[in-house]
């Protein structure tokens, strides 16, 4: 979902108004497995079949999204299927989308019957009881369909709260023009990625690597890529270590390129960056596999010059994280759940994925990851190369075990005023990463959890 992901990091650091003290408190009383209330299947478990018979029946139901399939797969959804009508609403991205949604939850009306959820937001709605566990529809039979890594990312504790949209497996984008011109190696390494990125500034100093004024989510992923596992959570015992061996195997790195004036502090998705990107002062971005959509809707000058690699490693072996994603879940208060479930199932484990790839989405089914249609595709944007190819390996690589906070929006609010101020110090990212921390670890501790006790 390129505009979805795209509004996703520009709206990084906004907070989401509604998720209130209260609604955190009961989050955090929740039972062992990191998902509390939510963790019940909703008592008898049906089977699948139950999904079929719903639609059999048909009826009504609202869907909130941002992805740009939506309206495509709702209309070939209801050509299938004749007898439900899906009633499409956008109701904004990012904070819009969420304080709306929050809202109609704690009114007890107006919530959709299915919602579109990040990865990382998934916790704060599905701890509180907020979702329907899709176990009791036997869903959890589908785990093979998907890559480790987003089957994780819509699992709390035991609970399962949606099927994985999309994926975001990070590569390394890179402008090849430049490249070629300061007869720049792609780097594999970051140390090699390292030594590109003075040869680059001190060629120009008008260019950089990259840009990287701040931004938490690619802050954790690039600690995810490093083997980092800084957020743990059992029931309403959470573990913050941002100090761990992954965090401070990323700063070793980033921390140099950081305070040597290597990277770009131009802001990400403001109008200057899509300039840097279209114009070669921004050489390379590290980012998820839905990236190619952006650059052709929105640095439409760079068509042609850019191109795609792995992600540089520590040590030239493969090894990536994940970086942006969503699913979609089906909201308790809905008054017809088990239809709601078989237009999540048809969605993201039917014939809802063509309409979703054809308008550029990332699938996280294996199947689809593996279709030579899909992987062999050239893109015109990127000189013809086979991009998929690239950012499906990047799916098998990504590396495992990873965890986000159970308030990790939240987390994201405050990076700015914490580790976000090293990067416009040009300090110690470490540093800045133990202010960050510690005001998560005040945070949890104020809303009810057991944060580092």
């Amino acid at each position: 979902m390129k505009i979805g992901h795209r509004r996703r990091f520009r709206r990084l650091g906004l907070i989401l108004a509604a998720l209130t003290a209260s609604t955190l408190i009961l989050a955090g009383c929740g039972g062992s497995g990191g998902s509390g209330s939510a963790n019940d299947s909703g008592g008898t478990k049906a089977s699948p079949q139950a999904l079929d018979a719903a639609l059999k029946k048909g009826g009504t139901i609202t869907y909130w999204t941002w992805t740009p399939s939506a309206e495509a797969q709702v209309k070939a959804f209801m050509v299938e299927y004749p007898n439900v009508k899906v009633n499409l609403v956008n109701a904004g991205t990012g904070n819009d989308h969420y304080t709306k949604l929050q809202n109609a939850i704690k009114a007890g009306s107006g919530a959709p019957d299915v919602a579109q959820i990040e990865y990382q937001a998934l916790p704060q709605y599905a701890l509180p009881g907020y979702l329907v566990d899709l176990r009791q529809y036997g869903l959890d039979s589908l785990e093979s369909d998907y890559t480790p890594s987003t089957w994780r990312a819509v699992h709390v504790g035991d609970g399962l709260y949606g099927l994985p949209q999309d994926s975001g497996p990070m590569a390394m984008f890179y402008d090849k023009t430049v490249f070629d011109k300061y007869h720049i190696d792609v780097p594999k390494t970051w140390d090699e990625y390292t030594a590109a990125a003075k040869k680059l500034h001190a060629a120009d100093p008008k260019e950089y690597i990259t840009n990287d004024s701040g931004d938490p989510g690619f802050t954790t992923s690039m600690i995810w890529q490093a083997g980092g596992k800084p957020f743990t959570t059992d029931g309403k015992k959470v573990t913050i270590n941002l100090q761990d061996e992954g965090s401070k195997k990323w700063t070793a790195v980033w921390n140099p390129l950081v305070q040597q004036g290597l990277v770009s502090q131009i802001p990400g998705w403001s109008d200057e960056w899509f300039k840097g990107l279209a114009n070669g002062t921004i050489a390379t971005m590290i980012y998820g596999a839905w990236m190619p959509g952006v650059f052709e809707s929105s640095a439409p000058g760079g068509s042609g010059n850019w191109r795609v690699a792995p992600m540089p490693t520590y040590d030239g072996q493969p090894a990536t994280a994940e970086n942006g994603g969503s699913t979609e879940s089906v909201i308790k208060q809905s008054k017809n759940p088990a239809l709601a479930a078989a237009f999540v199932r048809w969605l993201n484990n039917g014939n809802g994925i063509k309409p979703f790839l054809e308008k550029g989405g990332f699938p996280a089914t294996v199947k689809d990851l593996k279709d030579p249609s899909f992987v062999n595709k050239p893109d015109p944007y990127f000189g013809g190369q086979q991009v998929n190819q690239v950012l499906t390996a990047a799916a098998d690589s990504v590396v495992p075990g990873w965890s986000y906070l159970p308030f990790e929006l939240y987390a994201n609010t405050i990076y700015g005023d914490t580790a976000g101020k090293a990067y416009q110090a040009k300090s110690d990212l470490n540093g800045g990463l133990q202010a960050w921390q510690d005001a998560l670890v005040k945070y949890g501790n104020q809303q009810g959890f057991e944060v580092n006790k």
